[in-house]
C-alpha cells in the first residue's frame, strides 16, 4: 500500500507533463495574440476599430478595442482573451467588466458542445451565456464605483516609431505578464490533481447541500459542481458526460446544473488569472454567482409552467 508520500509523488509526476503542456500553451498564445496586437496598433487598425465599435462598448464603459478581447475570448477562451487585454491599457474597473463578460461566454464552440452532450441545447446555451454576458457587463457599469471612461490611451503608435524598439517594449511587457501566470498554472493543475488523488473534493461535495439548494440545484450535483469551479466545462468535460452515461444524474438534474455553470464555472484559475492583470475579484465572482442563481429559478419556474399548462 502506497503511503502518503508515495501518493503525493505520484500524483505530481502523473500532473506534470500535463501542466506543462497547459503553461507552454499559454505561454505561445499569449505572444502570438499580443504581437498580432501590437502589429495592428503599428498599422493604425486598432484605431479603426476603436473609432468603429467604440458606441456599442461604451455601454459597457469600454472602449472600441475592447471587442478585440471580448470576439477572441468568445470563440477561443480566456487566455487568448487575457493576452489581448493585457495590451489594452485598461483601467481595474474595465478590466472587471469585460473580465465577467468574457467569464460569462468564453470558449463557446468546445463548451457548447460540452454541455449538449450532457442533455442541455445548444442553441439555448448559447443564447443564455451571450445574453448574461451582456447583461452583465451592462449592469456593471452602471452600478461599479468608478469613471465610465475606462480607457487610459497609450502613447500613439505611429510611423516615427521605429519597429524593433517596439518589438523590445512587446517581449518585455508580454513576459512580465506571462511568467506570473505561467507559475499560477503549473501550481494550480498540481493543487487540482492533489485534491482528486486524497479525494478531497468528493469530501467536500458532502457539505455543499445547503448550498446547492440556495442555489436551486439538486443535492446529487454538488460534486459536477465543484468539478465545474475547479477544473472548467473544457478539462471536466469527461467526469461530466461520465456521470450522466453511468446514471449517476438525470439529465434534468444536469440540466439545472448546465445553466448555472454555464456563466459560472472555472472560478479558481480563470478568476486567479483575471485578478492577476488587474480584475477585482469579488465583482468578477459574485456578480455571475447572482446571475447563475437567477438562470436556474427561472428554469425551474418555466418547468413548473410547462407541467401546469400539461394538465
Amino acid at each position: 500500500m502506497e503511503s502518503t508520500r508515495q501518493r503525493i509523488v505520484r500524483s505530481v509526476r502523473a500532473a506534470a507533463p500535463g501542466a506543462l503542456k497547459t503553461a507552454w500553451w499559454l505561454v505561445k498564445i499569449m505572444f502570438f495574440v499580443s504581437f498580432i496586437i501590437t502589429l495592428l496598433k503599428y498599422l493604425g487598425v486598432i484605431s479603426w476599430i476603436s473609432v468603429l465599435l467604440t458606441p456599442f462598448f461604451s455601454r459597457f464603459g469600454l472602449p472600441g478595442e475592447a471587442a478585440l478581447a471580448y470576439v477572441s475570448g468568445y470563440f477561443v477562451n480566456c487566455y487568448s482573451a487575457i493576452a489581448v487585454m493585457t495590451t489594452l491599457h485598461l483601467d481595474p474597473r474595465a478590466i472587471t467588466i469585460l473580465a465577467v463578460m468574457v467569464l460569462c461566454a468564453h470558449n463557446m464552440p468546445m463548451e457548447t458542445a460540452v454541455q449538449r452532450k450532457t442533455g442541455t441545447s445548444a442553441i439555448r446555451v448559447v443564447f443564455v451565456r451571450t445574453i448574461s454576458s451582456l447583461f452583465l457587463g451592462w449592469l456593471l457599469n452602471k452600478v461599479m464605483p468608478g469613471e465610465n471612461a475606462a480607457y487610459v490611451a497609450p502613447p500613439a503608435i505611429n510611423e516615427q516609431m521605429a519597429f524593433w524598439p517596439l518589438m523590445g517594449d512587446w517581449v518585455l511587457d508580454t513576459l512580465k505578464i506571462a511568467i506570473p501566470m505561467v507559475l499560477l498554472v503549473f501550481l494550480l493543475t498540481i493543487i487540482q490533481r492533489l485534491l482528486s488523488e486524497f479525494g478531497v473534493i468528493r469530501y467536500i461535495a458532502r457539505f455543499l447541500r445547503p448550498v446547492m439548494l440556495f442555489f436551486g440545484l439538486p443535492a446529487k450535483t454538488a460534486f459536477l459542481w465543484i468539478v465545474a469551479n475547479t477544473l472548467g466545462l473544457a478539462y471536466g468535460a469527461a467526469v461530466m458526460i461520465d456521470e450522466v452515461k453511468e446514471g449517476k444524474i438525470s439529465v434534468g438534474d444536469v440540466d439545472l446544473l448546465n445553466h448555472h455553470i454555464s456563466v459560472s464555472h472555472s472560478n479558481v484559475e480563470d478568476l486567479l488569472l483575471f485578478t492577476a492583470i488587474g480584475g477585482v475579484l469579488p465583482w468578477m465572482l459574485l456578480s455571475r454567482w447572482v446571475m447563475s442563481l437567477l438562470l436556474v429559478w427561472e428554469r425551474r419556474l418555466e418547468r413548473l409552467i410547462k407541467k401546469v399548462g400539461a394538465k
